[in-house]
């Protein structure tokens, strides 16, 4: 998975420090400030680089995809040091489908010959890319079995608007194989939109202009991908649902039932294999056709045509289609006062080879985080909540291993889950943070607590300069996360459960390249990811605030001001899209009626079909406008009551369950209009996008499609989501006052 697939806008100098209780230095949710504080400098002093080095050379030693001896073994490495500190550590296994190939075949047949080698060199600087016996080849799990043969099409990075810019020029794919570039959307929107045009085969490779020397000096010599370097992955159809293709919604237990493969939906649908920009340059040359328009061209020295043809292929793949154990470390440390309310951190620990950035690079934070934790207790201190620290396994082919463990435990999790923290490996310079915006206070005040270790200012304060130099914008709004989308395990946490959920990382100044390859190893990332693991250190403290606040909090510390504002946001959002779209239709409409453009195909084309008027219905937004009016004073009342610090002792408890039940009323358990398993009615991916977010899912989305009818109801159930919400908010005041 992308390891920052959400960005935040990171701080505003002077962020406001208040909180649940009105104090100089106060923090969100603590009568006594001071001994909190004093208890995270205690923290800090307990973290040592030298450890996360350590346990990050140890741990990508070896290959460790899922169903590896490798695989277990770091599984059973982490549970032992989990007790070593004192906590109730296990590994939980699941029995998930995992395929690895057993054919992989790629050649080009005509004008002429050419066989993609598929193979990535061993280099002598980097220790462990020679572990060939153990490593995954070059592959994309959860392909289609196949043996096809076409000619083929470039397709740029194979999403939506790209197909209509080839609708438009008259080209279509169906019986075509394509070849798309990496980037543009998450890898698997582009075999299952490529099977829905009519493709029967897919290609996607990493273009030098986006991941190789365009972009610096490629490695061994620099970071950037090689000519020969390809990105591994998933391609299942996780917007769909995630985890293990044969058991949605139910943990992979032994016992479970499983759906039949043949019919498993979020399987892709076509043969579909990732190569190298070195083994596409030929496949791409071969290419005729028309020149691809200037924004599809990439790096390499050729000229970019689309096709299809002459370039003819046969690509032909064959899979083991195998149940494999994937192994979560769970380890918990029992809350003093509130044990059944819980505070969850979660990094997943398998990667697609030896994986020293994606993931290990943030499963070690969280490592010596959770042991500097444990060296508070000998101290006397305890959480008084639980803290439960989690290393997922079979995150790559789709979230899996977070996925069942959550789906196993839904009925207990939505009891207890007061929020979950996730890290998915880690680079350097800015913070980066996505999440639940009732959250969103609290990672301000954290990202303005932490001192950047290169510049010397407060993480806040680096990221302020960040955001100010890239919009231009002097006037910084302050400190915002940004929407949650999926790619990483907080998914089942926030968008099935309800859960509030964070996404926390740094980068901006890590070079890629090594994503997904054999050279994703501790040689590339000692020298060109985090040299000295001094922002590794950095994640555990931040990461470490965040759950000792949590955990420790008199009052929780959400808010609901700001979750408003940015709903508000969205809502404007969707409701200007039809009015944009109108107007573009009344533009398109004009120049049809006078005869001037016709945005279906060229007329010289053969297979011209001129386009219909087109025609935006008005939507009635009522429903929601009124919703959001109703959560504008509620929120601004909750906000006055948790601010005021009037709140007594004795209601505390009563009104923490109800701050951190909250999300949970975000939830429409019918779900969304195809793809009921993601619940959440704020924050969803696209079901064309992925990893990419979208908010107000059900009402955008169907709005984008033009399913005008489903539009008005998502417009009424978003409404009633909200309403609910509003409801919950009345029960939190009652508690209160």
């Amino acid at each position: 998975m992308r390891r920052l697939t959400t960005f935040l806008s990171l701080a505003a100098l002077g962020v406001s420090m208040t909180g649940a209780f009105a104090q100089d230095k106060a923090i969100m949710g603590f009568k006594d400030p001071a001994t909190e504080l004093e208890l995270e400098k205690k923290f800090d002093q307990q973290l040592k680089a030298e450890n996360l080095d350590q346990w990050l050379k140890r741990m990508s030693s070896r290959p460790h995809h899922v169903g590896s001896p490798f695989d277990k073994d770091n599984a059973d490495f982490m549970a032992a040091m989990f007790k070593s500190w004192g906590y109730e550590a296990e590994v939980v296994s699941y029995d998930v489908l995992f395929p690895t190939p057993k054919v992989r075949l790629l050649e080009m047949t005509g004008p002429s010959r050419f066989k993609a080698g598929l193979v990535e060199p061993a280099l002598k600087e980097d220790a462990t890319s020679g572990q060939t016996k153990e490593q995954l080849p070059v592959y994309n799990a959860y392909s289609a079995d196949g043996d096809v043969t076409a000619e083929l099409v470039y397709v740029n990075y194979g999403v939506p608007a790209d197909y209509e810019e080839l609708e438009k020029a008259g080209i279509d794919v169906k019986g075509k194989i394509v070849i798309a570039k990496y980037y543009g959307s998450w890898r698997g929107i582009k075999p299952k939109l490529a099977a829905e045009k009519g493709a029967i085969g897919c290609i996607i490779y990493s273009d030098p202009a986006d991941d190789g020397y365009v972009q610096g000096d490629v490695y061994p010599e620099g970071p950037y991908r090689s000519e020969h370097g390809v990105q591994r992955g998933s391609v299942m159809d996780m917007p769909l649902y995630p985890g293990d293709p044969l058991t949605p919604g139910v943990g992979a237990t032994k016992d479970a039932k499983r759906l039949d493969i043949k019919t498993a939906p979020t399987l892709t649908k076509i043969p579909v294999i990732p190569i190298s920009y070195g083994d596409a340059k030929p496949l791409l040359d071969a290419l005729g056709g028309p020149v691809a328009p200037a924004s599809w061209r990439g790096g390499l020295p050729i000229t970019y045509h689309i096709g299809p043809g002459p370039a003819k292929v046969h690509l032909k793949l064959e899979f083991n289609w195998d149940i494999k154990p994937a192994y979560n470390v769970i380890a918990k440390m029992k809350g003093s006062e509130f044990p059944d309310q819980w505070v969850i951190r979660g990094n997943h620990h398998d990667a697609w080879v030896n994986g020293a950035a994606d993931p290990v690079s943030g499963m070690v934070a969280l490592m010596e985080e959770a042991r500097a934790v444990a060296e508070l207790t000998k101290t006397g201190w305890k959480p008084k909540r639980t803290l439960v620290y989690c290393g997922w396994d079979a995150e790559e082919p789709g979230l899996i291993g977070s996925t069942e463990w959550a789906e196993d435990h839904a009925a207990e999790l939505k009891e207890k889950a007061v929020a979950y923290i996730n890290t998915d490996g880690n680079g350097r310079g800015f913070l980066f943070a996505g999440g639940s915006h009732t959250l969103e206070e609290l990672v301000g005040e954290v990202a303005a607590s932490v001192t950047d270790p290169q510049k010397g200012v407060t993480l806040a304060e680096r990221r302020k300069a960040f955001d100010i130099v890239n919009s231009g914008n002097p006037d910084h709004k302050g400190f915002q996360i940004s929407a949650l989308g999926s790619g990483s395990d907080f998914t089942p946490f926030i968008q099935h459960l309800g859960v509030a959920s964070l996404n926390v990382g740094f980068g901006g100044e890590s070079g890629g390249g090594e994503y997904h390859s054999i050279y994703d190893s501790y040689d590339h990332y000692s020298r060109f990811q985090d040299p000295g693991m001094v922002y590794g250190v950095v994640l555990a403290q931040v990461c470490g605030r965040l759950t000792m606040r949590l955990a420790n909090a008199d009052i929780l510390p959400f808010e609901f001001d700001h979750f408003y504002s940015t709903v508000a946001t969205y809502a404007d959002e969707v409701m200007k899209l039809p009015e944009q779209m109108r107007e573009e239709a009344d533009k398109i409409n004009g120049m049809l009626k006078a005869n001037y453009y016709d945005l279906a195909a060229d007329p010289k084309q053969p297979n011209y079909k001129p386009l219909p008027p087109k025609e935006v219905p008005y939507l009635n937004f009522s429903p929601l406008q009124t919703s959001l009016a109703t959560l504008k004073e509620k929120a601004a009342t909750v906000e006055g009551l948790l601010k005021a610090g009037s709140i007594a002792p004795a209601k505390w408890a009563k009104v923490n369950e109800l701050l951190y039940q909250s999300e949970r009323t975000l939830i429409d358990e019918s779900g969304l209009p195809r793809r009921d398993w993601f619940k959440h009615e704020i924050y969803a991916p696209g079901f064309y996008t992925g990893y990419g977010v979208k908010t107000l899912p059900g009402v955008r989305e169907a709005i984008e499609q033009e399913e005008w009818a489903e539009a008005q109801e998502e417009i009424i159930t978003l409404a009633a989501t909200l309403d609910k919400f509003n409801s919950h908010l009345d029960k939190i005041i009652a508690a209160a006052k």
